[in-house]
């Protein structure tokens, strides 16, 4: 158990000593490091580890995959941060808050999840202004409705080509702010005709929806889907970012949270193949129907609403 010990805080003295380094040259990259490092000594202390660094803050629960809850990432610049989950669809839900004046966004909130939403709003004392929708989604029912009634002055958002209604409907180039904050609309169709990538704005962040996953990307064969168009989004609004800017996905199926355009650029399966090469796999998914299109995509349309 000493040696265990031993070995797990030179682990980590070593850990934050690289993180002390690269914070001072580029604080994203150095976020990653901890994201990619920090479950390499899960299970050798009972319950939380956790690393402090400043404004950074990451905690794993023991033993897990996945963080069902959040993840306490402060990335700094007065930003707060969190990262939820919810398993039946394994969709990421991204709140995102300014420290200064409380005011807060929401991506891609799920119906069956909003209690857990609005709880933690609360619990950190913000103002939710927006809850945004990267795209229409077929495999899950929005919490934007629900909300909406829950949460006073709070607006629904989706891009203005998924032919969905809400209070603000977005299109390229526009913004959605929060306090000093900013996340920057760059449509991304593909999957579906109407997904966006939210980039915050110094381009340390961004939001990919459906379009690109971890090592993946979303289905084409429905919802006007279009395997050339996703290639051409993917590769012209999402990889001209800094190959240091942290991914987050829509979906993640594996357990796991987070990439960086520089990875994705290097390993995505799917996405370093040449266009035709990408349309040739994406015609041969053979996957099945989502379970809840027929109940998730008519009521997204309407923003959620849909018997709530």
């Amino acid at each position: 158990m000493c040696m265990l010990l031993g070995h797990y805080c030179l682990n980590r003295q070593a850990l934050l000593l690289q993180y002390s380094v690269l914070n001072t040259v580029r604080p994203a990259l150095a976020r990653t490091l901890i994201l990619r490092t920090e479950g390499h000594s899960r299970g050798i202390l009972a319950g939380f580890a956790h690393i402090n660094t400043g404004t950074d803050r990451v905690t794993q629960p023991r033993g897990t995959g996945i963080r069902h809850y959040g993840v306490r990432m402060e990335p700094g610049k007065g930003l707060i941060f969190r990262q939820l989950f919810e398993s039946i669809s394994s969709t990421y839900t991204y709140l995102l808050g300014d420290k200064e004046t409380k005011e807060a966004v929401l991506i891609d909130p799920v119906l069956e999840t909003v209690d857990r939403d609005v709880k933690l709003i609360e619990e950190l004392g913000l103002t939710l202004k927006v809850a945004a929708n990267t795209h229409c989604h077929a495999d899950h029912i929005t919490g934007t409705g629900l909300l909406k009634k829950k949460l006073y002055g709070c607006k629904s958002a989706i891009s203005r080509l998924s032919g969905a209604n809400a209070d603000i409907l977005f299109s390229e180039g526009d913004h959605i702010t929060f306090g000093k904050h900013a996340l920057t609309v760059r449509e991304t169709p593909g999957h579906t005709d109407g997904c966006v990538t939210f980039v915050l704005g110094d381009q340390s962040m961004a939001f990919t929806g459906d379009a690109l996953l971890i090592r993946g990307c979303g289905r084409t064969d429905f919802q006007q889907g279009c395997s050339k168009r996703l290639y051409e989004s993917v590769h012209q609004k999402i990889f001209t970012l800094p190959g240091y800017c942290l991914l987050y996905p829509a979906h993640d199926y594996k357990g796991q949270t987070v990439s960086t355009v520089e990875e994705e650029k290097k390993f995505n399966p799917r996405l370093t193949k040449t266009l035709d090469g990408f349309v040739h796999i994406m015609a041969n998914l053979n996957l099945p129907k989502p379970a809840q299109i027929d109940i998730a995509v008519p009521a997204n349309l309407v923003c959620g609403l849909h018997e709530v």
